[in-house]
């Protein structure tokens, strides 16, 4: 695109607001008087805010306070949200959202049935949703059988890729329409914390399970619970193949591996160390992991390419004494000695501070501050690895609250989608019936995300998708996402409609700069920095935003959506 008088140019432009990150926010005017701080005291981790709680003074304003809590508890505000919350008061919404179970939501479970896979178990869904056998896949391939023939035999809706599809859609309906924000925030941050790989052998059957009946139960309960429900989920299992961990002298009797001699399989018991509870300074050594793997011999999946559950067999597991961070594991305890290392990692102090610096990182910024990092996990042991305890401790501290942590994150593609489609207050249309083609809002945006670099449930290292700005920052990457951007405003998108009209409604669209200050007021709750706004300046002189030419004799009407799409692809808007 471009033009005489300059022009427009997003690839100029994107530069120009790259150049402006990290983001400088306005200082925030001197602090309001408030209540004390009632951030819960470390003797009493399980303290729960109340309705007359008042989170931690700190020299953000009212209006910033309650939409830093938008966009770190959720998934960023809706038109509306800002009064709402206020109505409602910031300690009162903390505390809904801290509790889920107590907030309706019954627009988002009516989005929801449109997923028939959501809720069926892994054995209907092997049989109900199977991969083309491989004999079709050469059939295919060599022209033996055509398109239409494959379709026939082998419906694309009762495919198995239809089952990731509906969970990305799932994910990204929950985002954008639930009430419980906190929790869908939290059930997406322990997907990361315990990844397994859609793609890898039959795993992506299990998926739905693994979310619905191993991750959300869990995601503000204990970590102990959620430790030992991923740890016998056949997903987990099968990812770092522990289902093939067995004692030395075991033959093996399913698998690519039948009947011959099987042995230790480290994989699980290594990254439930580094990864899942002490992390990869948590002072353990290699015989740990060897200790830790013999312990769980014998956990299993019961026909994994069936869809079978978790199965433990006492004949694959090793009946002899163990020693775990110098604990002894008796010989004897069979299922029970995987079990004792979990009881014994999840009430580690490294297993403390490793989740603690973890959620830290996720709510308050990409360096996790120390002293904050020390009270999480002090309120982590003492509560015995209660994850709600944990958050309050937060929630409501002074770091959480302060003016280095307002903006100081970059969203992931996820957030930059989910709450770019909430701050317009799109509507996402829903997918057509279960038997029809794969369509609809959510899924429209699902694939954005995978465009923007995050495919939802795709992420092959046990990792899951970083939460660092280094991720997710640069040119290619900032382009992409004005690109969705303009596809948002411009309704671009099959399934989500955007009407920008109530956010302009007062302004002379004959005058760019008005439009521009009803679209920061509206999306950026009118912050925004001098440079930033200076660059968006510089384009409303376009003939793409003024949609005239210098030969035109027809007044200016500002292209209200490409101008949109330049606020949602700013750096204020592009951190939360």
């Amino acid at each position: 695109m471009g033009g005489r008088r300059g022009g427009f140019s997003t690839l100029a432009l994107v530069s120009g607001l790259a150049a402006c990150s990290p983001v400088a926010v306005p200082p925030p005017p001197a602090p309001v008087a408030s209540a004390p701080s009632t951030t819960p005291a470390a003797s009493t981790p399980a303290a729960r805010p109340t309705r007359e709680a008042v989170p931690a003074a700190s020299p953000l304003t009212e209006d910033q306070r309650i939409l830093h809590v938008l966009n770190r508890l959720g998934y960023g505000p809706r038109p509306g949200d800002l009064e709402r919350v206020k109505r409602m008061g910031l300690a009162a919404y903390i505390e809904r959202q801290l509790d889920p179970g107590s907030i309706p939501d019954s627009t988002t479970d009516q989005a929801l049935a449109e997923y028939r896979t959501l809720t069926l178990s892994a054995a209907v869904l092997v049989h109900e949703y199977p991969r083309l056998p491989p004999e079709v896949q050469r059939k295919s391939a060599s022209g033996e059988m055509s398109p239409r023939d494959v379709a026939e035999a082998y419906p694309p809706e009762r495919r198995a890729y239809r089952i990731l599809t509906e969970m990305q859609a799932a994910k990204l309906t929950r985002a954008v329409l639930s009430e419980r924000q906190l929790e869908e925030v939290m059930v997406d941050f322990w997907l990361n914390h315990f990844n397994v790989f859609a793609h890898k052998g039959p795993i992506v059957w299990m998926l739905p399970s693994y979310e619905r009946d191993a991750i959300r139960p869990h995601a503000l309960g204990r970590f102990r619970d959620l430790v030992a429900a991923t740890a016998r989920h056949p997903a987990m299992l099968f990812y770092l193949d522990n289902w093939t961990n067995v004692r030395r002298d075991t033959m093996i009797m399913q698998g690519p591996n039948r009947g011959r001699m099987g042995g230790l399989n480290e994989n699980y018991a290594r990254e439930l160390m580094e990864l899942h509870t002490l992390g990869v300074d948590g002072g353990y050594s290699q015989e740990d992991v060897i200790e830790v793997a013999r312990c769980f011999t014998g956990w299993s999946i019961d026909r994994p390419q069936q869809g079978g559950g978790f199965v433990f067999r006492p004949r694959a597991h090793d009946r002899d004494a163990k020693r775990v961070l110098g604990n002894v594991v008796p010989a004897g305890g069979g299922e029970q000695d995987g079990m004792r290392v979990i009881d014994l990692l999840a009430r580690q102090p490294s297993t403390a501070r490793f989740v603690s610096t973890k959620l830290v990182r996720r709510f308050v910024s990409d360096d996790p501050p120390r002293a904050l990092v020390d009270r999480a996990a002090a309120t982590f042991l003492q509560s015995d690895g209660d994850i709600r305890a944990v958050l309050v401790t937060i929630f409501l501290s002074d770091e959480f609250f302060s003016a280095q942590a307002y903006h100081a994150k970059i969203k992931t593609p996820l957030e930059a989608v989910a709450s770019a489609t909430r701050a317009v207050g799109a509507r996402v249309a829903p997918s057509p019936s279960p038997t029809g083609a794969l369509s609809g809002g959510a899924i429209s945006l699902a694939r954005q995300v995978a465009k923007l670099g995050e495919p939802l449930y795709e992420s092959q290292p046990p990792t899951g998708y970083p939460d660092r700005a280094e991720a997710w920052v640069n040119t290619g990457a900032l382009l992409g996402r004005m690109n969705f951007a303009l596809a948002l405003a411009q309704n671009r998108l099959s399934g989500v409609r955007v009407d920008l009209g109530p956010a302009v409604a007062t302004a002379d669209r004959s005058q760019p700069e008005q439009v521009l200050d009803r679209l920061i007021a509206a999306t950026l709750n009118g912050e925004v920095s001098a440079q930033t706004r200076a660059i968006l300046m510089a384009q409303l002189e376009s003939p793409e935003i003024t949609r005239v030419r210098d030969y035109d004799s027809v007044p200016r009407s500002t292209d209200v959506e490409k101008l949109a799409a330049l606020v949602l692809g700013s750096p204020e808007f592009q951190r939360r």
